[in-house]
């Protein structure tokens, strides 16, 4: 697996689609999250010119994972939708606190992953999504992440942690999670900070 990332003037219109006909077979079918589609394709008012995103290709160049990254200083998911979910307080808006969003490790075309396998691909994501975010300026991000999310990060030793308790959304229990960009996180995830990020071209 290898991870590319860049804006959407970085991309192709092809590769861009692919990623949106891929979060829709991610999220809206296999997950069955209510979200906006068109065309097969999944993308909302986040999917902007200055959206950052952080994309897995297999071996046969086929998109097996995203990630987005969004600066707190624009209009970003929690702080526009789900800001119940940190029970009065403010929601960030600076330019250290970076969300990260659509994250999904899902090889569809493959006939079967091992369960360590799914984990060392979905541990490369994350990395490669926390090292741009940190190359942007981030010290630390909030996701709004469903509960297995956080056993993950935890099994993983990334230092993350809850900006609020479980709130129910379409009938499942999610909550904002802040993952801090540290000496833990860095170590945990085995991010070289001196290595450049790819670029898809």
């Amino acid at each position: 697996m290898e991870t590319i990332t860049g804006t959407v003037s970085d991309f192709s219109p092809e590769f861009e689609s692919a990623i949106a006909q891929y979060r829709h077979k991610i999220f809206i079918e296999r997950l069955g999250w209510q979200l906006p589609v068109e065309n097969g394709m999944e993308r909302d008012q986040f999917d902007r010119p200055d959206t950052l995103y952080v994309i897995a290709r297999n071996g046969n160049g086929a998109i097996c994972g995203c990630a987005r990254l969004l600066p707190t200083t624009r209009p970003y998911l929690l702080g526009d939708i789900f800001p119940n979910l940190l029970v009065g307080m403010p929601v960030p808006c600076d330019n250290q606190t970076w969300e990260l969003s659509r994250f999904a490790v899902a090889d569809i075309d493959a006939e079967s992953v091992s369960q360590s396998e799914a984990t060392r691909n979905t541990r490369a994501l994350l990395a490669a999504s926390i090292k741009s975010a940190a190359e942007h300026g981030a010290c630390r991000l909030i996701t709004v992440s469903p509960l297995g999310i956080e056993r993950l990060l935890q099994r993983m030793g990334v230092h993350a942690h809850r900006a609020g308790p479980p709130v129910l959304v379409d009938g499942k229990p999610v909550f904002a999670c802040w993952i801090e960009i540290d000496q833990q996180t860095m170590s945990a995830l085995d991010i070289d900070t001196n290595a450049p990020a790819p670029i898809a071209h």
